[in-house]
């Protein structure tokens, strides 16, 4: 009789994490997804080395991203060039405030918030942190939700842009904080995605 509080792979069953099929698992062999060919794996080999690599790298790389320009602005009387900060202050003076809070909580608040819940969660699983398993699990997934809205600044951006440009009223130049941003956006999206969230519940398993 299988014990009820062993987890799934102790009792012999895997779950694919592409197409979430429960499969049967033979220790003897790579296993493979019957529904969508995927490679079944116990845990996601170097799960967590590869998720501090790219996490590392993404938060190097916020910095930069913030200090640098990120747009710059050619008038026939003037020229300016703004980092993300001093664009959302830019666009609070113009009245423009609903744009510069989403450009805010978009471009400093959300991704610097997504990478310390991120980097919080591979504490906890790395140093085996007497947290709730629970807790971890909902804000692992908190991190993915939100990392699917984390490009919507870029998009305001090009709206800007657009906008100004069909106006005529003066040229809009992307600068090097742009690209560093998507950097950001995509180094802490596959941080998230290279995350086996199953080493959350490991030590439940060993110990409960």
């Amino acid at each position: 009789m299988e014990n009820k509080s062993d987890s799934a792979l102790q009792n012999g069953y895997l779950c694919c994490r592409a197409c979430h099929k429960l499969l049967t698992y033979d220790t003897q062999k790579i296993t493979l997804c019957p529904r969508c060919h995927s490679k079944v794996f116990p845990r996601v080999p170097y799960s967590l080395a590869q998720s501090w690599a790219l996490l590392i790298s993404g938060f190097i790389l916020y910095i930069p991203a913030n200090i640098l320009p990120i747009m710059s602005l050619n008038k026939v009387t003037e020229m300016r060039t703004d980092t993300i900060m001093s664009g959302v202050i830019n666009l609070v003076k113009i009245d423009m405030a609903p744009i510069a809070i989403i450009v805010f909580v978009a471009s400093i608040l959300v991704p610097l918030l997504k990478m310390l819940a991120l980097a919080l969660i591979l504490f906890a699983v790395q140093f085996h942190w007497h947290r709730s398993a629970v807790v971890n699990t909902k804000m692992y997934r908190l991190v993915e939700f939100i990392g699917r809205w984390s490009m919507l600044d870029i998009f305001v951006i090009s709206i800007l842009v657009a906008i100004v440009k069909f106006n005529k009223v003066a040229s809009v130049e992307v600068e090097p904080a742009a690209l560093l941003f998507a950097i950001v956006v995509l180094l802490t999206m596959f941080a998230a995605l290279r995350f086996d969230s199953r080493l959350i519940w490991d030590d439940i398993n060993e110990h409960g």
